[in-house]
């Protein structure tokens, strides 16, 4: 049975994206997947990335790494690595899957070397103290005789004009030739614009693949991919003086014809939307009125032809529906549930 609301999913669009930041990159470009794909889920987006020419795919954990088993990366001369390391809750799943750990701290690098040591990732701290070893582990011995395939870090300010990271770049191109690693990485998606020097061997995108826009460098290169849609349930008219929705937060200033969407904050379209968000009937905008409830969002749609069974496009432009709801565009395309059919257009 079809669901009342739908992500409408770009397939040329996201290769489009990645194809632009690996043109950008002039290294070798990456792609996250961690989160489901940024909420687009993670199965589709690698099948279609990896035919777009994309051989590096980063999750963040052996679950998600096992969501992605069936796929034939090897084949294809594409790997398959795992941000957050390995717990030894996590070895069982390591030894049975052929993706790689990103080795964070000297404990792990312990469990993984008394394991075998098969080739790994390791990820270095350079000054956002989140995950990662210190650089002066390195210098102490501790990745010595580990087959590293990707040292990499991760910039904390690369959507800012911010002197964090050069100093960064210069913690992390220092460690160059310090340990066996065959190849470098720093640079997620606004890092890529921060110029050639912050590329090293392989960049590693994330949110612009997806549309989002974390620096206004890639306005004209990132295209959107998700489109929320959504059915109308009913058309009501609204006498001028009523409210509408919870609180009674909305007013009609004048008679005013209403929709009301199967869509709300349960799928992930928030609260924040109340009375700011907006949503489509082709070219006609529609104000969201009122408060954004948990099933249900409601439209002014008195100046569309809207009835009962048609199906509604939300505003697809992530900065744009950052502002409007004062959320991140991260959280706002991470959050979409597992309520919608997703569906692909390629």
């Amino acid at each position: 049975m079809n669901a009342p609301h739908r992500l409408a999913l770009d397939g040329t669009a996201l290769r489009a994206n990645w194809q632009a930041l690996a043109r950008v990159s002039g290294a070798a470009c990456g792609a996250a997947v961690k989160a489901d794909g940024y909420g687009l889920g993670a199965h589709a987006v690698v099948v279609r990335l990896l035919a777009a020419g994309c051989r590096d795919f980063f999750v963040s954990s052996w679950n998600e790494a096992r969501a992605l088993a069936d796929i034939d990366l090897a084949s294809a001369g594409a790997t398959l690595s795992v941000l957050h390391g390995v717990r030894d809750e996590d070895m069982a799943a390591a030894r049975e899957l052929t993706a790689r750990p990103v080795l964070n701290t000297p404990a792990q690098v312990k469990r993984w070397r008394d394991a075998g040591g098969r080739p790994c990732d390791v990820m270095v701290d350079t000054g956002m103290n989140r995950l990662g070893i210190a650089a002066a582990d390195i210098a102490a011995g501790l990745l010595d005789g580990l087959a590293i395939d990707t040292l990499m870090s991760h910039l904390a300010c690369a959507d800012e004009a911010s002197a964090m990271n050069e100093r960064q770049r210069d913690h992390f191109a220092a460690l160059s030739g310090r340990t066996c690693a065959k190849r470098m990485s720093l640079a997620n998606s606004a890092g890529i614009t921060l110029g050639a020097d912050y590329h090293f061997d392989l960049t590693r995108p994330g949110l612009a693949l997806y549309g989002g826009l974390p620096v206004a460098a890639l306005g004209e290169a990132i295209r959107p991919v998700v489109r929320i849609e959504a059915e109308v349930l009913q058309r009501r008219t609204v006498a001028m003086g009523e409210s509408v929705g919870y609180n009674a937060t909305w007013i009609a200033p004048a008679e005013t014809e209403v929709a009301i969407v199967n869509l709300g904050y349960a799928d992930g379209y928030w609260r924040g939307f109340s009375d700011t968000g907006t949503a489509f009937a082709a070219d006609v905008a529609l104000p969201v009125i009122g408060r954004v409830s948990m099933d249900l969002v409601a439209l002014d749609v008195s100046r569309a032809d809207v009835a009962e069974g048609d199906w509604i496009a939300f505003d697809p432009d992530l900065p744009r529906a950052a502002v409007a709801s004062g959320m991140s565009q991260y959280e706002l395309i991470t959050g979409l549930g597992h309520r919608f059919d997703r569906i692909w257009r390629d």
